[in-house]
């Protein structure tokens, strides 16, 4: 596939550049289960350098489509969140389905290099600020100027979850406590913003002055802003650095101060936490569906089958919130 992919490639760019341009050096890059990332090369009179693919699969019904998610990170740029510049967005006369060119941003996106190599020393305490003054900017966007999202309350996506775990042949007492909690404990009703929806470390491009990409804008929505907050702060995120409840390298007061900071609006932790726990609720829900448990059956393989074992780190975690917090 990736041969013909890049001699398509390769015609489609040198009719939008207006001259003969050549592709080269086509990468299937890793992570990212759902959908297909590829890193390229093109070389050519007055364009050089490296670029990212990012195609929608056909079997894939959860996400925006590819165009929505350009047009959103386009968006995201305009108002200073650091994204890759989209270059193009496919058609579907263009023969690719669902998908965008973007540039090509250096830096690490892999959470223990971030949070262990010495190479992020200097910058690891500063990226809690920088990602509460990200998400205060994330959240600045005017639904009337996006494409159309839909809407995810908290009470959707607890009725959502619930649905998926009941399904399962794989019954957990401590999910059926989380469920019964949740449900009682529903956030107020809050003006509706753009929700990023993956907002974590893991979804970032870091390099040494600190955040230089978000990714990932496939699960964008209409909701609460406090849901980025909350899922930012699971400790499934924080990859072993429990201690550090903001993506294992900062604070909850740094990221809350600098979003405070940033939008003007004061945060409720309490709303925070129970946002976090439906976020530890849902996590569990999928690594139970990767473990095999999901009667429609999910793809078996050992990433899958590893991450399906995670389900009882979900378990400790959202009993810590529950009796722990005093919620």
């Amino acid at each position: 596939m990736g041969g013909d992919l890049e001699g398509r490639l390769s015609k489609y760019i040198s009719q939008k550049l207006g001259a003969v341009h050549h592709i080269c050096d086509m990468l299937r890059l890793t992570g990212g289960a759902v959908n297909e990332t590829w890193r390229f090369r093109i070389e050519g009179v007055g364009c050089n350098g490296l670029y990212i693919l990012r195609l929608g699969r056909s079997e894939n019904k959860e996400g925006l489509p590819k165009s929505v998610e350009a047009q959103l990170q386009i968006a995201a740029l305009g108002v200073g969140v650091p994204v890759a510049r989209v270059l193009w967005i496919f058609d579907p006369s263009d023969g690719f389905g669902e998908g965008y060119i973007m540039d090509c941003v250096r830096g690490e996106s892999i959470p223990k290099k971030i949070l262990h190599e010495g190479r992020f020393d200097e910058v690891r305490p500063t990226l809690a600020s920088q990602c509460g003054e990200i998400a205060a900017k994330i959240h600045s966007l005017k639904l009337s100027d996006l494409p159309k999202l839909p809407s995810l309350t908290f009470g959707e996506q607890i009725a959502y979850y619930a649905e998926i775990y009941d399904s399962m042949d794989h019954k957990i007492p401590t999910f059926e406590l989380a469920i019964a909690w949740l449900s009682e404990r529903s956030p107020r009703a809050v003006e509706p913003c753009m929700v990023h929806g993956d907002y974590r470390n893991g979804n970032f491009i870091v390099n040494e002055k600190g955040v230089s990409t978000v990714l990932d804008w496939e699960l964008a929505h209409s909701g609460d802003p406090m849901e980025d907050l909350g899922w930012f702060c699971v400790n499934s995120w924080r990859f072993g650095n429990r201690r550090l409840e903001a993506g294992g390298f900062g604070t909850r007061y740094d990221l809350f101060k600098a979003y405070e900071g940033s939008s003007g609006k004061a945060i409720d932790e309490v709303c925070v936490s129970v946002w976090e726990a439906l976020g530890t609720f849902k996590w569990g829900v999928m690594c139970l569906m990767l473990s095999g448990s999901a009667p429609s059956g999910t793809i078996r393989n050992v990433e899958s089958s590893a991450i399906g074992r995670r389900v009882s780190e979900t378990e400790i975690d959202l009993l810590d919130i529950i009796y722990n917090r005093g919620i």
